[in-house]
């Protein structure tokens, strides 16, 4: 994996979107499991046990989303299916602020 100290060291200084910019982004995390959201039902398939969501709000107020399961319930881990999924909405925000440093940069 590529890091931001590997871009400044090669000279790559030129304006772009970095973790620091996205961490800054953001303005609130939630997190659920799929089991434990409000639901109109009481009997609901044990898979939903090992789905976690996690909602990221921007400070524009726009949202994304990101979401972990495991097949075996065995290897079900809160924690890391927190990270996990943080990870994939995290990964949703790049191309979002990419667009928006483009545009800045076409002006």
């Amino acid at each position: 994996m590529v890091t931001e100290q590997d871009l400044i060291a090669a000279g790559l200084t030129a304006p772009r979107v970095t973790p620091a910019d996205i961490e800054g982004a953001i303005l609130y995390e939630n997190y659920h499991i799929a089991s434990q959201a409000p639901q109109s039902r009481t009997d609901y398939p044990p898979s939903l046990d090992l789905l976690t969501f996690c909602v990221l709000v921007l400070k524009n107020g726009f949202t994304v989303t990101g979401e972990s399961a495991c097949a075996d319930p065995r290897n079900f881990n809160a924690e890391i299916g927190r990270k996990i999924a943080r990870q994939h909405a995290v990964d949703k925000i790049w191309p979002l602020l990419g667009y928006e440093l483009r545009t800045k940069l076409s002006a």
